[in-house]
């Protein structure tokens, strides 16, 4: 089975559907699965004081400016399932809130994603589980009870999922990558493990595909300079392209792990052992 690569947009696209467009349009180009943003309703999210308090932003002086100039709504996302379906690619998002999740639902959109800072929050994962769609579980910053609770609440509701390796630091340190948690994660709870990056870098990535993973999520941008507190752990195009490619060729590399001369090598060995196979 091949792994699937999303390509998570999440709010690098600073709330201009024009950006939005061109990283879809990226992300199709370079062979990824699907497209990942990130939903929130800001008053459920935020508390008043938080987003009253200061922060300069190109959308004004307040936490609120930044977040709400950060947000798609519905004429956006209406934009962006219509562009999804012309490119030919599968879009989803993760909630941050119920009222988020029931604003997705419209869309009918084939995955769902439950972010490792929502992991706890079981009713937004019962809400989750109801629906029945295959479901990416991210594992950052979670405890093993953590995981047995949310895989609990998916299997009780019979929804399909696949945990994913992540580990919540933006960027994330080579060193604290920790890939062998993937092995652990499958034979721990028996199911599908991707991984959810959010390193700098292409190697870890890399490793993470040759353990076997089955998804695999990056975050992409049209430039890391750019604002944004997702951008310095994003990919470019390049990047994006660079990671696609690579990844297709350690799949094929891989193999079946049988024991046996290959055909390609029958007449190799005839010549090389020649002089003593007679």
């Amino acid at each position: 089975m091949s792994i699937f690569i999303i390509a998570e947009i999440g709010i690098n696209h600073n709330g201009d559907l024009n950006i939005a467009k061109k990283l879809i349009k990226i992300a199709k180009e370079t062979g990824c699965d699907a497209i990942k943003f990130q939903k929130r309703t800001i008053d459920k999210v935020y508390t008043k004081e938080f987003l009253d308090s200061p922060r300069e932003s190109p959308w004004g002086n307040t936490q609120r400016n930044q977040k709400e100039g950060l947000e798609f709504g519905l004429i956006e996302y209406q934009e962006i399932d219509r562009y999804c379906i012309e490119s030919g690619i599968d879009w989803f998002a993760s909630a941050w809130d119920l009222e988020s999740q029931y604003f997705l639902r419209q869309f009918n959109c084939k995955y769902n994603k439950i972010a490792s800072a929502m992991l706890l929050y079981q009713p937004l994962l019962k809400e989750v589980a109801c629906e029945g769609r295959h479901t990416f579980i991210s594992t950052g910053m979670s405890e093993l009870k953590d995981i047995e609770q949310a895989v609990a609440i998916f299997r009780a509701a019979d929804c399909p999922f696949e945990l994913m390796h992540c580990v919540s630091t933006y960027p994330m340190e080579d060193e604290d990558a920790n890939l062998n948690r993937i092995k652990t994660l499958r034979e721990t709870f028996q199911c599908d493990v991707g991984y959810s990056g959010h390193e700098a870098g292409l190697s870890v990535s890399y490793a993470a595909a040759a353990l076997g993973i089955t998804s695999l999520e990056r975050h992409i941008t049209l430039d890391r300079a750019m604002y944004g507190s997702d951008q310095a752990a994003s990919l470019e195009p390049n990047g994006l392209r660079m990671l696609v490619g690579a990844v297709r060729k350690i799949e094929q590399a891989m193999g079946d792990g049988a024991i046996a001369m290959m055909p390609k090598e029958v007449s190799i060995s005839k010549k090389l052992r020649a002089h003593y196979l007679i």
